[in-house]
């Protein structure tokens, strides 16, 4: 029996049907992100080494202020984008997968003509929120970490490291496995501090006959 837990989805199907529905709809400027893009762009939210005020990422998500219906609406729809990236650090703080809306699988097609690709995509859309947070403590380890969800993002194929990257389709499709352990990896990185070891006790100097500490 595999001692990998299984992914926990971080909404149920209604609620993501929901958001589909919404983000899918007229009232929606035609830039924002959609269900998959949103959900990418959340768990990178949830991952982030330090917290964007929700005006900010509302309005980056929505491409400025949607149509909503009503204050009920509204109440609604923000409240399950929250409770998606709110699910997704519990998970990851239980040391739980998340589970990604799509196969992990590209079936020999490249990442940016997938969902795959549209999930980081908007995962990269929340680093490049407060990206200079994500790359000051340090910088080497970030890229490293990164490097998988900027090579299927699509976002930056025109560089000629990363078109040497993505020419191994073999590394493509494990990486797009590992994704999941991939933001769970972050996450510790991020999120949960390198445990401080305890200090040695101080071993005590035997006492003499006379009572006193010898030296």
């Amino acid at each position: 029996m595999s001692d990998t837990p299984q992914p926990q989805p971080l909404l149920d199907d209604d609620d993501l049907d929901l958001l589909d529905d919404f983000l899918d709809s007229e009232r929606v400027d035609a830039e924002a992100l959609d269900l998959i893009g949103a959900h990418g762009f959340l768990v990178a939210l949830a991952v982030a080494p330090s917290d964007v005020p929700p005006a900010s990422w509302v309005a980056e998500l929505f491409h400025g202020e949607p149509t909503f219906a009503d204050d009920a609406e509204r109440e609604t729809i923000l409240g399950l984008l929250e409770a998606l990236r709110r699910n997704a650090i519990a998970a990851l703080e239980q040391g739980l997968l998340p589970e990604l809306p799509f196969e992990l699988v590209l079936d020999g097609l490249a990442a940016e003509e997938t969902p795959i690709g549209d999930w980081c995509a908007g995962f990269m859309e929340g680093v490049f929120l407060d990206e200079a947070a994500w790359f000051e403590e340090d910088e080497e380890t970030a890229a490293t970490l990164l490097l998988p969800f900027m090579a299927l993002s699509g976002l930056f194929d025109e560089e000629p490291d990363m078109a040497e990257f993505t020419a191994d389709t073999a590394r493509l499709e494990a990486l797009v496995a590992q994704l999941p352990e991939l933001v769970l990896d972050l996450y510790l990185h991020y999120r949960v501090p390198p445990e401080t070891p305890k200090p040695t006790p101080r071993k005590k100097k035997p006492v003499g006959r006379d009572g006193k500490r010898k030296r």
